[in-house]
Protein backbone atom coordinates (compact mmCIF):
# COMPACT_ATOMS: atom_id res chain seq x y z
CA UNK A 1 0.00 0.00 0.00
CA UNK A 2 1.30 3.42 -1.14
CA UNK A 3 2.68 5.40 2.24
CA UNK A 4 0.85 8.24 0.68
CA UNK A 5 -2.19 7.14 -0.32
CA UNK A 6 -5.61 6.62 0.32
CA UNK A 7 -8.03 9.90 1.22
CA UNK A 8 -11.59 10.29 0.89
CA UNK A 9 -14.27 10.61 3.40
CA UNK A 10 -16.76 8.25 4.43
CA UNK A 11 -18.37 8.35 8.04
CA UNK A 12 -21.18 7.87 9.49
CA UNK A 13 -24.66 9.48 8.21
CA UNK A 14 -25.20 13.17 9.88
CA UNK A 15 -27.81 15.53 9.78
CA UNK A 16 -27.78 19.38 9.04
CA UNK A 17 -27.24 21.49 12.35
CA UNK A 18 -30.33 23.74 13.15
CA UNK A 19 -29.95 27.16 12.42
CA UNK A 20 -29.02 28.14 16.00
CA UNK A 21 -25.91 25.96 16.08
CA UNK A 22 -24.68 27.26 12.56
CA UNK A 23 -24.82 30.72 14.62
CA UNK A 24 -22.49 29.14 17.70
CA UNK A 25 -20.17 27.91 14.81
CA UNK A 26 -19.97 31.06 12.75
CA UNK A 27 -18.86 32.50 16.03
CA UNK A 28 -16.38 30.43 16.69
CA UNK A 29 -15.05 30.92 13.41
CA UNK A 30 -15.31 35.14 13.72
CA UNK A 31 -13.57 34.48 17.31
CA UNK A 32 -10.66 32.70 15.87
CA UNK A 33 -10.21 35.74 13.49
CA UNK A 34 -10.17 38.14 16.00
CA UNK A 35 -7.74 36.43 17.66
CA UNK A 36 -5.17 36.68 15.01
CA UNK A 37 -6.11 40.07 12.96
CA UNK A 38 -2.85 41.86 14.55
CA UNK A 39 -1.26 38.56 14.71
CA UNK A 40 1.91 38.87 12.20
CA UNK A 41 2.54 35.96 9.91
CA UNK A 42 5.51 35.69 7.68
CA UNK A 43 4.13 36.57 4.13
CA UNK A 44 6.43 35.72 1.09
CA UNK A 45 7.06 37.17 -2.14
CA UNK A 46 4.57 35.36 -4.89
CA UNK A 47 5.39 36.10 -8.38
CA UNK A 48 2.55 37.05 -9.53
CA UNK A 49 0.21 40.38 -11.51
CA UNK A 50 -0.20 42.80 -9.17
CA UNK A 51 -0.02 42.38 -5.61
CA UNK A 52 2.14 39.67 -4.66
CA UNK A 53 1.37 39.78 -1.11
CA UNK A 54 -2.80 39.81 -1.40
CA UNK A 55 -2.60 36.40 -3.17
CA UNK A 56 -0.22 34.54 -0.66
CA UNK A 57 -2.05 36.43 2.47
CA UNK A 58 -3.69 34.66 5.49
CA UNK A 59 -7.94 34.55 5.96
CA UNK A 60 -7.34 36.98 8.53
CA UNK A 61 -5.81 39.64 6.34
CA UNK A 62 -7.92 39.34 3.29
CA UNK A 63 -10.88 39.76 5.41
CA UNK A 64 -9.54 42.84 6.46
CA UNK A 65 -9.22 44.18 3.27
CA UNK A 66 -12.67 42.81 2.39
CA UNK A 67 -13.87 44.57 5.73
CA UNK A 68 -12.40 48.34 4.91
CA UNK A 69 -13.84 48.08 1.42
CA UNK A 70 -9.79 47.84 -0.26
CA UNK A 71 -11.24 44.37 -1.73
CA UNK A 72 -13.85 42.69 -2.88
CA UNK A 73 -14.97 38.91 -3.55
CA UNK A 74 -15.60 39.65 -6.97
CA UNK A 75 -11.72 40.97 -6.82
CA UNK A 76 -10.14 38.45 -4.86
CA UNK A 77 -11.50 35.59 -7.15
CA UNK A 78 -10.83 37.36 -10.51
CA UNK A 79 -7.41 37.60 -9.10
CA UNK A 80 -6.63 33.90 -8.72
CA UNK A 81 -8.31 32.97 -11.37
CA UNK A 82 -6.08 34.96 -13.23
CA UNK A 83 -3.34 33.45 -11.58
CA UNK A 84 -4.85 29.81 -12.12
CA UNK A 85 -5.19 30.97 -16.31
CA UNK A 86 -0.81 31.87 -15.89
CA UNK A 87 0.42 29.02 -14.27
CA UNK A 88 -1.64 26.37 -13.42
CA UNK A 89 -3.20 26.33 -17.48
CA UNK A 90 0.06 27.67 -19.34
CA UNK A 91 3.44 28.95 -17.72
CA UNK A 92 4.92 25.83 -15.94
CA UNK A 93 0.96 24.25 -15.89
CA UNK A 94 0.78 22.67 -12.51
CA UNK A 95 -2.44 20.92 -13.17
CA UNK A 96 -3.39 21.61 -9.65
CA UNK A 97 -7.19 22.54 -10.72
CA UNK A 98 -9.19 19.89 -12.39
CA UNK A 99 -12.40 22.12 -12.79
CA UNK A 100 -13.52 25.73 -12.33
CA UNK A 101 -17.08 26.39 -11.43
CA UNK A 102 -18.69 28.73 -13.84
CA UNK A 103 -20.61 30.28 -11.19
CA UNK A 104 -17.92 31.64 -8.61
CA UNK A 105 -18.21 35.33 -10.05
CA UNK A 106 -21.90 35.26 -9.77
CA UNK A 107 -21.92 33.96 -5.85
CA UNK A 108 -19.20 36.50 -5.24
CA UNK A 109 -21.58 38.98 -6.29
CA UNK A 110 -24.09 37.60 -3.55
CA UNK A 111 -21.74 37.74 -1.53
CA UNK A 112 -20.51 41.31 -1.83
CA UNK A 113 -24.02 42.33 -1.90
CA UNK A 114 -24.44 40.63 1.54
CA UNK A 115 -21.69 41.94 2.95
CA UNK A 116 -22.93 45.43 1.92
CA UNK A 117 -26.34 44.97 3.39
CA UNK A 118 -25.97 42.68 6.80
CA UNK A 119 -22.23 42.30 6.63
CA UNK A 120 -20.09 39.23 7.11
CA UNK A 121 -20.45 35.97 8.19
CA UNK A 122 -17.69 35.02 9.26
CA UNK A 123 -13.83 35.34 8.59
CA UNK A 124 -14.27 32.88 5.89
CA UNK A 125 -16.81 35.22 3.81
CA UNK A 126 -15.59 35.89 0.22
CA UNK A 127 -12.83 34.02 0.58
CA UNK A 128 -11.80 31.25 -2.14
CA UNK A 129 -11.30 28.10 -1.42
CA UNK A 130 -11.01 24.66 -4.20
CA UNK A 131 -12.04 21.54 -2.78
CA UNK A 132 -10.42 18.11 -3.62
CA UNK A 133 -12.58 16.46 -6.77
CA UNK A 134 -13.62 13.64 -4.47
CA UNK A 135 -15.96 16.22 -2.47
CA UNK A 136 -19.47 15.88 -3.89
CA UNK A 137 -20.38 19.33 -4.54
CA UNK A 138 -24.07 20.17 -6.52
CA UNK A 139 -23.71 22.29 -9.19
CA UNK A 140 -22.05 22.27 -12.49
CA UNK A 141 -18.86 20.84 -11.42
CA UNK A 142 -17.97 17.06 -11.33
CA UNK A 143 -17.28 14.98 -8.42
CA UNK A 144 -15.06 12.29 -10.28
CA UNK A 145 -12.11 10.92 -7.97
CA UNK A 146 -9.98 11.98 -11.39
CA UNK A 147 -11.66 8.84 -13.36
CA UNK A 148 -13.59 9.18 -16.53
CA UNK A 149 -15.86 6.91 -15.16
CA UNK A 150 -17.76 10.04 -12.89
CA UNK A 151 -16.10 12.70 -15.47
CA UNK A 152 -19.69 15.01 -16.15
CA UNK A 153 -21.95 13.24 -13.82
CA UNK A 154 -23.96 15.25 -11.41
CA UNK A 155 -24.20 14.43 -7.95
CA UNK A 156 -27.95 14.76 -6.13
CA UNK A 157 -26.32 17.25 -3.19
CA UNK A 158 -23.74 19.15 -1.71
CA UNK A 159 -21.30 17.18 0.63
CA UNK A 160 -21.51 18.48 4.36
CA UNK A 161 -18.15 19.76 3.65
CA UNK A 162 -19.35 21.94 0.84
CA UNK A 163 -22.15 22.68 2.18
CA UNK A 164 -20.83 23.68 5.59
CA UNK A 165 -17.99 26.19 3.88
CA UNK A 166 -20.98 27.34 1.49
CA UNK A 167 -23.08 28.21 4.86
CA UNK A 168 -19.69 29.79 6.42
CA UNK A 169 -19.33 32.45 2.70
CA UNK A 170 -16.20 30.69 1.08
CA UNK A 171 -16.91 31.10 -2.71
CA UNK A 172 -15.77 27.74 -3.52
CA UNK A 173 -13.95 28.48 -6.81
CA UNK A 174 -13.19 25.32 -8.15
CA UNK A 175 -11.66 21.29 -8.21
CA UNK A 176 -8.46 20.43 -7.73
CA UNK A 177 -6.64 17.23 -9.16
CA UNK A 178 -5.87 14.28 -6.95
CA UNK A 179 -4.43 10.46 -7.23
CA UNK A 180 -7.05 9.07 -9.06
CA UNK A 181 -9.62 7.07 -6.75
CA UNK A 182 -6.88 8.67 -3.94
CA UNK A 183 -4.25 6.86 -4.71
CA UNK A 184 -5.93 3.21 -3.80
CA UNK A 185 -5.78 1.86 -7.26
CA UNK A 186 -2.70 0.11 -8.36
CA UNK A 187 0.47 -0.88 -6.49
CA UNK A 188 2.30 0.88 -8.05
CA UNK A 189 0.66 4.23 -9.10
CA UNK A 190 2.38 7.90 -9.97
CA UNK A 191 1.04 9.87 -7.16
CA UNK A 192 -0.59 13.09 -8.58
CA UNK A 193 -1.58 11.71 -11.68
CA UNK A 194 -5.62 11.29 -12.84
CA UNK A 195 -6.76 10.44 -16.40
CA UNK A 196 -9.03 13.53 -15.76
CA UNK A 197 -6.94 15.75 -14.61
CA UNK A 198 -3.30 14.54 -15.88
CA UNK A 199 -0.55 14.64 -13.98
CA UNK A 200 -0.06 17.45 -10.80
CA UNK A 201 3.28 18.82 -10.82
CA UNK A 202 5.23 20.34 -7.48
CA UNK A 203 5.79 23.95 -7.76
CA UNK A 204 9.01 24.14 -6.55
CA UNK A 205 10.37 21.53 -8.68
CA UNK A 206 8.66 20.96 -11.39
CA UNK A 207 10.26 17.56 -12.31
CA UNK A 208 9.36 16.72 -8.68
CA UNK A 209 6.45 15.00 -7.24
CA UNK A 210 3.73 16.30 -5.21
CA UNK A 211 3.05 13.33 -3.54
CA UNK A 212 -0.78 11.99 -2.99
CA UNK A 213 -3.38 11.92 -2.95
CA UNK A 214 -4.40 15.86 -2.09
CA UNK A 215 -1.92 16.66 -4.83
CA UNK A 216 -3.42 19.13 -6.44
CA UNK A 217 -4.54 20.79 -3.04
CA UNK A 218 -1.19 21.01 -1.58
CA UNK A 219 0.29 22.27 -4.91
CA UNK A 220 -2.45 25.02 -5.27
CA UNK A 221 -2.33 26.20 -2.24
CA UNK A 222 1.33 26.31 -2.18
CA UNK A 223 1.44 28.64 -5.20
CA UNK A 224 -1.44 30.66 -3.92
CA UNK A 225 -3.91 29.67 -6.56
CA UNK A 226 -6.63 29.97 -3.57
CA UNK A 227 -6.51 31.06 -0.07
CA UNK A 228 -7.05 27.64 1.53
CA UNK A 229 -7.63 24.67 -0.17
CA UNK A 230 -9.48 21.21 1.09
CA UNK A 231 -7.93 17.82 0.95
CA UNK A 232 -9.14 14.26 2.19
CA UNK A 233 -6.69 11.86 3.99
CA UNK A 234 -7.36 7.62 4.92
CA UNK A 235 -3.07 7.84 5.15
CA UNK A 236 -0.58 10.46 4.14
CA UNK A 237 -2.76 12.06 1.65
CA UNK A 238 -3.33 15.50 3.45
CA UNK A 239 0.12 15.32 5.51
CA UNK A 240 2.67 13.92 2.80
CA UNK A 241 1.59 16.51 -0.08
CA UNK A 242 1.36 19.39 2.43
CA UNK A 243 5.07 18.51 3.63
CA UNK A 244 6.44 18.19 -0.52
CA UNK A 245 4.58 21.31 -1.45
CA UNK A 246 5.71 23.41 1.80
CA UNK A 247 2.71 24.17 3.35
CA UNK A 248 0.13 23.23 6.57
CA UNK A 249 -1.85 20.45 6.73
CA UNK A 250 -4.07 19.33 8.92
CA UNK A 251 -5.76 16.03 9.65
CA UNK A 252 -8.19 16.15 12.25
CA UNK A 253 -9.21 13.26 14.80
CA UNK A 254 -11.70 11.37 12.35
CA UNK A 255 -15.40 11.99 12.69
CA UNK A 256 -14.82 15.28 13.87
CA UNK A 257 -15.66 16.49 10.17
CA UNK A 258 -18.18 14.83 8.63
CA UNK A 259 -17.50 12.64 5.54
CA UNK A 260 -21.02 12.61 4.07
CA UNK A 261 -20.88 13.25 0.18
CA UNK A 262 -16.96 12.86 0.11
CA UNK A 263 -15.80 9.88 -2.64
CA UNK A 264 -14.88 7.07 0.24
CA UNK A 265 -11.70 4.78 1.07
CA UNK A 266 -12.02 3.67 4.13
CA UNK A 267 -15.02 5.33 7.27
CA UNK A 268 -12.48 4.25 9.79
CA UNK A 269 -9.79 6.25 9.01
CA UNK A 270 -10.88 8.75 6.38
CA UNK A 271 -11.29 12.97 6.83
CA UNK A 272 -11.45 15.73 4.85
CA UNK A 273 -8.90 18.83 6.24
CA UNK A 274 -7.46 21.97 5.42
CA UNK A 275 -4.47 22.67 3.45
CA UNK A 276 -2.82 26.18 4.01
CA UNK A 277 -0.18 28.27 3.88
CA UNK A 278 -0.63 29.58 7.56
CA UNK A 279 -1.79 27.83 10.70
CA UNK A 280 -4.43 30.56 11.69
CA UNK A 281 -5.94 29.63 8.59
CA UNK A 282 -6.20 25.93 8.95
CA UNK A 283 -7.62 26.88 12.22
CA UNK A 284 -10.62 28.59 11.26
CA UNK A 285 -11.38 26.52 8.08
CA UNK A 286 -11.58 23.29 10.50
CA UNK A 287 -13.51 25.25 13.09
CA UNK A 288 -16.48 25.91 9.87
CA UNK A 289 -15.82 22.31 9.10
CA UNK A 290 -16.52 20.96 12.70
CA UNK A 291 -19.76 18.50 12.53
CA UNK A 292 -21.99 19.45 15.22
CA UNK A 293 -24.51 16.64 14.62
CA UNK A 294 -21.90 13.68 14.96
CA UNK A 295 -22.08 11.08 18.09
CA UNK A 296 -18.89 13.02 19.45
CA UNK A 297 -20.67 16.52 19.08
CA UNK A 298 -19.52 17.32 22.89
CA UNK A 299 -16.10 16.91 21.93
CA UNK A 300 -16.56 19.02 18.79
CA UNK A 301 -18.29 21.76 20.48
CA UNK A 302 -15.64 21.98 23.32
CA UNK A 303 -13.05 21.60 20.02
CA UNK A 304 -14.56 24.39 18.33
CA UNK A 305 -14.22 26.59 21.59
CA UNK A 306 -10.63 25.21 22.18
CA UNK A 307 -9.33 26.49 18.70
CA UNK A 308 -10.74 30.13 19.13
CA UNK A 309 -8.15 30.46 21.59
CA UNK A 310 -5.63 28.16 20.27
CA UNK A 311 -3.33 30.72 18.42
CA UNK A 312 -0.57 31.35 21.01
CA UNK A 313 2.91 31.87 20.21
CA UNK A 314 3.85 31.22 23.81
CA UNK A 315 2.30 28.06 23.56
CA UNK A 316 4.83 25.64 23.63
CA UNK A 317 6.35 27.07 27.23
CA UNK A 318 6.27 24.02 29.23
CA UNK A 319 5.01 21.68 26.54
CA UNK A 320 5.91 18.24 27.03
CA UNK A 321 6.64 16.49 23.57
CA UNK A 322 8.03 13.03 22.87
CA UNK A 323 10.50 12.75 19.98
CA UNK A 324 9.65 9.35 18.00
CA UNK A 325 13.16 8.56 16.86
CA UNK A 326 11.79 5.22 15.67
CA UNK A 327 10.71 7.61 12.41
CA UNK A 328 13.83 9.32 11.75
CA UNK A 329 16.78 7.93 10.03
CA UNK A 330 15.14 7.74 6.34
CA UNK A 331 17.52 10.59 5.12
CA UNK A 332 20.44 12.22 7.07
CA UNK A 333 19.62 15.70 5.48
CA UNK A 334 15.76 15.93 6.08
CA UNK A 335 16.99 14.62 10.10
CA UNK A 336 19.19 17.73 9.98
CA UNK A 337 16.32 19.85 9.29
CA UNK A 338 14.12 18.48 11.92
CA UNK A 339 17.21 18.58 14.14
CA UNK A 340 16.83 22.44 13.87
CA UNK A 341 13.34 22.35 14.23
CA UNK A 342 13.91 20.65 17.65
CA UNK A 343 16.26 24.04 18.55
CA UNK A 344 13.59 25.89 18.51
CA UNK A 345 11.00 23.77 20.14
CA UNK A 346 13.70 23.78 22.86
CA UNK A 347 14.12 27.71 22.46
CA UNK A 348 11.08 28.19 22.97
CA UNK A 349 10.42 26.60 26.34
CA UNK A 350 9.33 23.08 24.89
CA UNK A 351 10.26 19.86 27.65
CA UNK A 352 11.53 17.52 24.85
CA UNK A 353 11.80 13.73 26.03
CA UNK A 354 13.79 12.20 23.52
CA UNK A 355 13.86 9.84 22.24
CA UNK A 356 10.66 8.28 22.42
CA UNK A 357 9.06 5.13 20.35
CA UNK A 358 6.18 4.79 18.89
CA UNK A 359 5.69 1.14 20.10
CA UNK A 360 3.74 -1.79 17.70
CA UNK A 361 4.01 -0.05 14.56
CA UNK A 362 4.48 -2.88 12.85
CA UNK A 363 1.50 -4.98 13.92
CA UNK A 364 -0.60 -2.91 11.74
CA UNK A 365 1.25 -2.96 8.63
CA UNK A 366 -1.19 -5.95 6.80
CA UNK A 367 -4.27 -5.31 9.05
CA UNK A 368 -4.62 -1.84 7.78
CA UNK A 369 -4.78 -3.14 4.06
CA UNK A 370 -7.21 -5.57 4.91
CA UNK A 371 -9.36 -2.92 5.91
CA UNK A 372 -8.83 -0.26 3.67
CA UNK A 373 -9.99 -3.16 0.73
CA UNK A 374 -13.50 -3.85 2.74
CA UNK A 375 -14.38 -0.86 3.12
CA UNK A 376 -13.45 0.98 -0.03
CA UNK A 377 -15.58 -1.78 -1.86
CA UNK A 378 -18.54 -1.28 0.38
CA UNK A 379 -18.22 2.44 0.89
CA UNK A 380 -18.04 3.21 -2.71
CA UNK A 381 -20.76 1.14 -3.82
CA UNK A 382 -22.66 3.12 -0.73
CA UNK A 383 -21.61 6.86 -2.03
CA UNK A 384 -22.56 5.91 -5.55
CA UNK A 385 -26.00 4.94 -4.65
CA UNK A 386 -26.93 8.09 -2.66
CA UNK A 387 -24.78 11.04 -4.50
CA UNK A 388 -24.21 9.60 -8.11
CA UNK A 389 -27.31 7.28 -8.89
CA UNK A 390 -26.88 8.28 -12.70
CA UNK A 391 -23.17 7.18 -13.24
CA UNK A 392 -22.33 4.57 -14.90
CA UNK A 393 -20.75 2.54 -12.60
CA UNK A 394 -22.35 1.07 -9.50
CA UNK A 395 -20.27 -0.87 -7.90
CA UNK A 396 -16.36 -1.55 -7.97
CA UNK A 397 -16.98 -4.61 -10.26
CA UNK A 398 -18.17 -2.07 -12.11
CA UNK A 399 -15.62 0.47 -12.07
CA UNK A 400 -12.73 -2.72 -13.08
CA UNK A 401 -14.95 -2.96 -16.54
CA UNK A 402 -14.68 0.74 -17.14
CA UNK A 403 -11.13 1.24 -16.57
CA UNK A 404 -10.90 -2.37 -18.94
CA UNK A 405 -13.29 -0.80 -21.77
CA UNK A 406 -10.97 2.75 -21.28
CA UNK A 407 -7.29 1.00 -20.98
CA UNK A 408 -5.62 3.56 -23.47
CA UNK A 409 -6.89 6.42 -20.85
CA UNK A 410 -7.35 4.93 -17.95
CA UNK A 411 -4.56 1.90 -17.93
CA UNK A 412 -1.49 3.62 -19.71
CA UNK A 413 0.86 4.29 -16.73
CA UNK A 414 -0.72 1.62 -14.46
CA UNK A 415 -3.22 -0.72 -13.14
CA UNK A 416 -6.07 -1.47 -11.10
CA UNK A 417 -5.19 -3.69 -8.47
CA UNK A 418 -6.03 -2.63 -5.08
CA UNK A 419 -9.77 -2.24 -6.86
CA UNK A 420 -9.57 -6.22 -8.16
CA UNK A 421 -8.09 -7.27 -4.70
CA UNK A 422 -10.60 -4.95 -3.04
CA UNK A 423 -13.69 -6.42 -5.13
CA UNK A 424 -12.68 -9.77 -3.98
CA UNK A 425 -13.47 -9.04 -0.44
CA UNK A 426 -16.58 -10.13 1.43
CA UNK A 427 -18.46 -7.40 3.26
CA UNK A 428 -18.17 -5.08 6.32
CA UNK A 429 -19.82 -8.23 9.03
CA UNK A 430 -16.99 -10.64 7.97
CA UNK A 431 -14.66 -11.58 11.01
CA UNK A 432 -11.40 -11.56 9.28
CA UNK A 433 -12.40 -7.34 8.48
CA UNK A 434 -13.86 -7.36 11.88
CA UNK A 435 -10.41 -8.77 13.53
CA UNK A 436 -8.51 -6.53 11.47
CA UNK A 437 -10.03 -3.40 12.56
CA UNK A 438 -9.55 -4.67 16.04
CA UNK A 439 -6.46 -5.04 15.59
CA UNK A 440 -5.69 -1.47 14.48
CA UNK A 441 -6.89 0.17 17.24
CA UNK A 442 -5.40 -2.39 19.65
CA UNK A 443 -2.04 -1.48 18.45
CA UNK A 444 -2.36 2.04 16.97
CA UNK A 445 -4.38 3.27 19.91
CA UNK A 446 -4.22 1.83 23.37
CA UNK A 447 -0.62 -0.43 22.10
CA UNK A 448 0.46 2.40 20.27
CA UNK A 449 0.17 6.27 20.42
CA UNK A 450 -1.78 6.44 23.81
CA UNK A 451 0.68 4.02 25.34
CA UNK A 452 3.91 6.51 24.61
CA UNK A 453 1.79 9.49 25.08
CA UNK A 454 0.95 8.29 29.01
CA UNK A 455 4.13 6.76 29.89
CA UNK A 456 6.26 9.84 29.05
CA UNK A 457 2.81 12.59 30.13
CA UNK A 458 2.83 14.25 26.44
CA UNK A 459 1.36 16.36 24.75
CA UNK A 460 2.40 15.31 21.55
CA UNK A 461 4.96 13.40 19.31
CA UNK A 462 6.80 14.73 16.40
CA UNK A 463 9.11 13.21 13.86
CA UNK A 464 9.91 14.28 10.10
CA UNK A 465 6.30 14.68 8.22
CA UNK A 466 8.72 12.27 5.51
CA UNK A 467 11.11 13.38 2.72
CA UNK A 468 11.51 15.75 0.11
CA UNK A 469 9.75 14.99 -3.22
CA UNK A 470 10.89 12.68 -5.46
CA UNK A 471 11.14 12.67 -9.40
CA UNK A 472 7.61 11.86 -11.30
CA UNK A 473 8.52 8.26 -12.50
CA UNK A 474 5.56 6.86 -14.38
CA UNK A 475 7.59 3.60 -15.15
CA UNK A 476 8.20 2.72 -12.01
CA UNK A 477 5.63 4.75 -10.23
CA UNK A 478 6.24 6.23 -6.64
CA UNK A 479 9.48 5.74 -3.71
CA UNK A 480 9.02 7.61 -0.82
CA UNK A 481 11.91 8.65 1.43
CA UNK A 482 10.07 7.62 5.06
CA UNK A 483 6.80 8.70 6.66
CA UNK A 484 5.12 9.19 9.96
CA UNK A 485 1.73 9.42 8.45
CA UNK A 486 0.32 5.93 9.30
CA UNK A 487 0.11 5.95 13.22
CA UNK A 488 -2.31 9.00 13.85
CA UNK A 489 -4.02 7.69 10.31
CA UNK A 490 -4.94 3.94 11.98
CA UNK A 491 -5.72 5.02 15.02
CA UNK A 492 -7.93 7.82 13.71
CA UNK A 493 -5.56 10.88 15.50
CA UNK A 494 -5.25 14.30 14.69
CA UNK A 495 -2.19 15.16 12.80
CA UNK A 496 -0.53 18.58 11.78
CA UNK A 497 2.13 19.04 9.37
CA UNK A 498 4.07 22.49 9.78
CA UNK A 499 7.03 23.69 6.98
CA UNK A 500 10.37 22.73 8.72
CA UNK A 501 12.95 23.99 6.04
CA UNK A 502 14.46 22.88 2.71
CA UNK A 503 16.90 20.22 1.72
CA UNK A 504 18.10 21.26 -1.80
CA UNK A 505 14.91 23.52 -2.34
CA UNK A 506 12.92 20.99 -1.76
CA UNK A 507 10.85 21.51 1.34
CA UNK A 508 10.01 19.53 4.16
CA UNK A 509 7.54 18.94 7.61
CA UNK A 510 7.79 18.55 10.89
CA UNK A 511 4.65 16.40 11.95
CA UNK A 512 2.79 17.67 15.52
CA UNK A 513 0.77 13.96 16.54
CA UNK A 514 -1.55 13.05 19.70
CA UNK A 515 -4.72 11.52 20.71
CA UNK A 516 -8.07 11.80 19.67
CA UNK A 517 -9.71 15.24 19.98
CA UNK A 518 -6.11 16.89 20.71
CA UNK A 519 -6.31 18.89 17.14
CA UNK A 520 -6.50 22.36 19.83
CA UNK A 521 -3.56 21.14 21.59
CA UNK A 522 -2.12 20.45 18.34
CA UNK A 523 -3.02 23.63 16.59
CA UNK A 524 -1.66 25.65 19.46
CA UNK A 525 1.62 23.49 19.31
CA UNK A 526 1.95 24.45 15.78
CA UNK A 527 1.58 27.41 15.24
CA UNK A 528 3.60 28.58 17.89
CA UNK A 529 6.22 26.48 16.10
CA UNK A 530 5.91 28.45 13.11
CA UNK A 531 5.67 32.07 14.41
CA UNK A 532 9.24 31.13 16.11
CA UNK A 533 10.61 29.72 12.55
CA UNK A 534 9.19 31.33 9.79
CA UNK A 535 10.11 28.14 7.36
CA UNK A 536 7.73 28.62 4.82
CA UNK A 537 8.73 29.95 1.25
CA UNK A 538 6.66 30.71 -1.73
CA UNK A 539 7.66 28.20 -4.48
CA UNK A 540 9.89 29.17 -7.63
CA UNK A 541 8.45 27.07 -10.28
CA UNK A 542 11.88 25.66 -11.31
CA UNK A 543 12.16 23.21 -13.48
CA UNK A 544 14.53 20.88 -11.81
CA UNK A 545 15.80 21.07 -8.14
CA UNK A 546 19.19 21.89 -10.44
CA UNK A 547 17.43 25.38 -11.44
CA UNK A 548 17.94 26.71 -7.75
CA UNK A 549 20.31 29.13 -6.79
CA UNK A 550 23.32 27.82 -4.64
Amino acid sequence: MPKSDPIPTAHTAMTRRSFVQQGLSTGGIAAVATSITAAPHAIASVPTDGAPSLLDGSVAQLQAAMASGQLSARQLAKMYLKRIAALDRSGPRLNAVIELNPDALAQCDEIDRERRQRGARGPLHGIPVLLKDNIATADKMSTSAGSLALNGVAVTRDSDVAKQLRAAGAIILGKTNLSEWANMRSTRSTSGWSARGGLARNPHALDRNTSGSSSGSAAAVAASLATVTIGTETDGSIVSPASVCGVVGFKPTVGLVSGRGIIPIAQSQDTAGPMTRHVADAAIVLVALINHDSPIDGHATTLAKDLTRALDKSALKDARIGVARNFFGSNDAVDAVIEQALVVLRAQGAVLVDPVEIPNTSKYQDSELEVLLVEFKAGLAAYLAEFSPGAPIANMADLIAFNEKHAPRELRHFGQEYLIRANAKGGLGGQVYLDALANNHRYSRTEGIDQVLQAHQLDALVAPTGGPAWLTDVINGDHYGGSFSSPAAVAGYPHITVPAGFVHGLPVGLSFAGTAYSDARLVRLAYAYEQASLQRRAPTFAGTVGNFPA
